[in-house]
């Protein structure tokens, strides 16, 4: 197997489409139309990526290349998969970061990624050259990046020092900063119209509960709610449901909790999705493109799906040894995703659901 070492990042296998078994990219292509795929394929797409010597953070899929997948590890590297290639199914390997990687994301422009991470920066990737296009210095380690979903040039960092920016891609400058007194970020999300702006702290050390979940108005850069979530346990994962007025918040409970989008943004007190364990691990969780399931992460090393609306579990399947970090649905493929792990490894799953309204 032949490697090509440049600054920042190694070419072990191709990013092009062309190394996907026809039978498969052609499900993939006949999906994207909204055609039926053939049961024949489907027992192919399950796939297992060896490259990380250290634990995996996040995995991403890319929204416009349905092929590829990203996942950002502790071993400082970036790693680009070719899920279904017939060749070397590790296509790059980006190491750019001087220390562990702790967040990754796609941009919803072109094949570039951005990842964050102990290192006190976020780094701009173009996947196709090989080349960092840009830099974000902070003075915090940066423990998750987003896009905003209305503005693909804009992005928004959270970090150790409870710091929140917002970052245009264009100059490399912050255009907006969240002040307040917060613990380190944990998670932030954006609600789907692009308006308000959901962020999860670390507050067990000053004992305010009340500040560890904080809607904001993104353009006034103001708090509209501080007492969200009253729980004293921290939520390394918030999601906002893609159709319904909700987001989830993933609790170190081992629950995930469920909160209207629409002020007071009060708690369901009735619905929660429990059946996980997450027990202090950064465990994700994410909605299916549909809305209809929630899947998430496991310290028990299982992959665990729910029924959004019902709460039910009505899935489960074991994925590792150690933790299920995190678990995300394919953007084409409904019954197709793509998991990690405490001990490193990359995962994609054919999952068979049956009867989703249960």
């Amino acid at each position: 197997m032949l490697k090509l070492k440049y600054p920042f990042f190694i070419v072990i296998g191709s990013i092009s489409d062309s190394d996907v078994p026809h039978e498969i990219l052609t499900t993939l292509r006949r999906k994207m139309k909204g055609s039926v795929v053939s049961n024949r394929t489907t027992g192919q797409l399950s796939a297992t990526m060896d490259g990380h010597s250290k634990s995996v953070n996040a995995v991403r899929w890319s929204p416009t290349h349905a092929h590829l997948l990203v996942s950002a590890g502790m071993d400082h590297t970036v790693c680009i998969w070719n899920v279904w290639s017939g060749g070397q199914k590790q296509a790059r390997v980006f190491d750019c970061h001087q220390a562990a990687v702790k967040d990754v994301t796609w941009s919803q422009e072109g094949l570039s990624v951005l990842s964050c991470g102990y290192d006190c920066t976020s780094r701009l990737v173009d996947v196709e050259k090989g080349m960092v296009t840009r830099v974000f210095k902070e003075d915090q380690i940066v423990e998750v990046v987003k896009f905003c979903p209305t503005n693909c040039n804009l992005f928004l960092s959270g970090g150790s020092k409870g710091l929140l920016k917002l970052w245009d891609v264009r100059t490399g400058m912050v255009v907006n900063e969240y002040v307040r007194r917060l613990g380190p970020i944990l998670d932030v999300e954006f609600t789907v119209d692009g308006k308000h702006l959901i962020t999860s702290s670390d507050v067990s050390k000053s004992n305010l509960s009340e500040n560890s979940i904080i809607v904001w108005d993104v353009s006034r850069q103001v708090p509209l709610s501080n007492q969200v979530y009253t729980e004293a346990y921290t939520c390394p994962c918030i999601r906002c449901h893609p159709f319904e007025p909700y987001f989830v918040a993933q609790s170190n409970a081992n629950y995930i909790a469920i909160f209207c989008t629409r002020a007071p943004f009060k708690l369901d007190k009735y619905k929660r999705y429990e059946s996980h364990g997450v027990s202090g691990f950064p465990i994700k969780c994410n909605f299916s493109l549909d809305g209809t399931m929630i899947a998430s992460g496991s310290s028990d090393g299982c992959i665990y799906f729910y029924n959004s609306k019902t709460s039910k579990l009505f899935k489960k399947i074991k994925a590792y040894e150690q933790t299920c970090t995190d678990v995300v649905f394919h953007p084409v493929l409904p019954n197709v995703v793509a998991s990690c792990s405490w001990s490193g490894e990359v995962s994609v799953f054919h999952v068979g659901f049956g009867n989703k309204s249960e």
